[in-house]
């Protein structure tokens, strides 16, 4: 009996063995995730990159790769992808590529953050100091976070020359608002630094002189971790790293690891197009002039939805971009006053104004200093120029209506020739310009007579005789 139970428990167990090994090749199977960003950082990138991450992280991945090429972006949308980054459950790598790329601004941020930094060859980052967003003299300060709240927090025992200098005011910017951005933006960069075990002294440097750095400078002064060719090199070369994430630490096994590039949703792809300032100034334009053809046309239907839906998706645009409000007044007023030029020509007063307006607010609209934001010159003035030509447009034809004679209507009844066509007691009916009309005179009207309109009251015509043209048989 021995004997036979003892190939059928190896055979069990050779079993369970060959199934754990397909299970660990399945779970090794699931390849790298890398995810592309080409463009500012804004709400479409930030979106992607926090939904790619948390995709990664229930697929089972073993990393996530952020391939960045970034010229900046805001601040509210750097900050969401940090946060993310900070408590990703699945380890984060940001590599600067292709080669020519680079990481400017909120990129520097990003790639201080991820447990793993590296760049391609020929790739720059830096250049991090804030830009001013929004109204003079109200402060956009971002939120506190626990990097930010250790690192402003006074350190015991004997300060490092770091923080030394981080604690003393920087010699730059006069403006009070200015000057509490760049030392936020110090202290939250300087935070990352430390977690990530980084250079913390060049990033202040490049929050408050705006410094940048090519890919061999970065890895020589250990601002970044990795520089490669691609990313099959870089998961080569960051193969047996150890990562630290909130539940514990990680060993990176990536050497010949698959990979798997993910491309934005067509949601991503629709939020990246209506989040674009220059497609939001369009739509605000749209639908105005939708909304006001509906008003001067009523019943036509199309032109009223079409600047409502407009109007709809202008709005979700500017909820998630920073707007300068005064920019946003002088926009819509500019456009009021084209408006009221259309409905009630002022001979061009009210539409010079609503021009110079138009432009005025699409200059303040956006920061034209965040990458990414500003509104092209050759738009604003494109779209005030197009306004300024349905005005004058719509003036001139006003204009000349005005001058034309009046051929219907109350007016053009005075003086109109017509013929009796019956007579009853006391009422008379004439044929009056193709029309019966009810026709009241002094003088015995009978059949056949020729009268002229000179007066016309209510559905009554006042006639009298036309003399004149008895003679031809009809009215001219």
């Amino acid at each position: 009996m021995s004997d036979m139970r003892s190939p059928v428990s190896s055979l069990w167990r050779s079993a369970m063995l060959l199934l754990l090994a397909l299970v660990s090749t399945a779970a090794m199977a699931v390849p790298v995730r890398v995810l592309e960003v080409h463009d500012a950082i804004g709400p479409a990138s930030a979106d992607f990159i926090i939904r790619g991450m948390a995709q990664a992280a229930d697929a089972g991945a073993p990393l996530v790769v952020i391939q960045l090429d970034t010229p900046g972006g805001l601040d509210s949308s750097m900050r969401q992808i940090i946060q993310a980054i900070l408590a990703s459950r699945v380890p984060v790598a940001v590599y600067v590529a292709p080669e020519g790329a680079r990481a400017a601004s909120a990129g520097t941020y990003i790639l201080y953050a991820a447990h793993i930094a590296a760049m391609a060859p020929a790739t720059t980052l830096g250049a991090a100091t804030p830009v001013s967003l929004g109204l003079p003299g109200i402060e956009r300060k971002p939120p506190a976070t626990d990097e930010t709240k250790d690192a402003d927090a006074p350190a015991s025992g004997t300060a490092k020359k770091g923080d030394a200098a981080a604690s003393m005011p920087a010699a730059g910017p006069p403006d009070a608002m200015k000057a509490k951005q760049v030392h936020d933006a110090a202290a939250f960069i300087r935070g990352l630094a430390q977690q990530r075990g980084r250079n913390a002294e060049w990033a202040e440097r490049a929050v408050r002189e705006a410094v940048s750095l090519t890919a061999s400078e970065a890895l020589r002064d250990k601002v970044i971790d990795v520089m490669a060719d691609d990313v099959t090199q870089l998961l080569d070369k960051i193969d047996g790293r150890i990562v630290k994430l909130h539940g514990g630490t990680v060993t990176l096994a990536t050497r010949g690891a698959d990979i798997e590039i993910v491309q934005p949703d067509w949601r991503q792809r629709l939020l990246s197009v209506i989040a674009n300032p220059s497609f939001a100034l369009i739509l605000m334009m749209v639908g105005m002039y939708g909304l006001i053809f509906e008003f001067s046309s009523p019943g036509f239907g199309l032109p009223g939805t079409v600047g409502a839906i407009c109007l709809l998706l202008a709005a979700f645009a500017l909820q998630l971009l920073p707007v300068n409000y005064v920019g946003l007044a002088l926009i819509l007023l500019g456009l009021a006053l084209l408006a009221a030029e259309l409905l009630s020509p002022s001979f061009g007063v009210l539409g010079v104004g609503g021009v110079v307006a138009f432009i005025a607010g699409g200059l303040l609209l956006f920061d034209r200093d965040v990458p990414g934001l500003g509104v092209p010159l050759a738009l604003i003035l494109g779209l005030a120029a197009s306004s300024a030509a349905v005005v004058l447009l719509g003036g001139g034809m006003a204009l000349r209506a005005r001058h034309r004679p009046v051929v219907s209507g109350r007016e053009q009844m005075i003086g109109a020739r017509g013929r009796v066509l019956a007579v009853d007691a006391d009422d008379a009916w004439a044929e009056v310009q193709g029309e019966r009309w009810k026709v009241r005179c002094a003088q015995a009207l009978s059949p056949g007579l020729v009268v002229r309109v000179t007066a016309l009251d209510g559905l009554t015509l006042q006639v009298q005789a036309d003399v004149e043209d008895q003679s031809t048989g009809g009215p001219k």
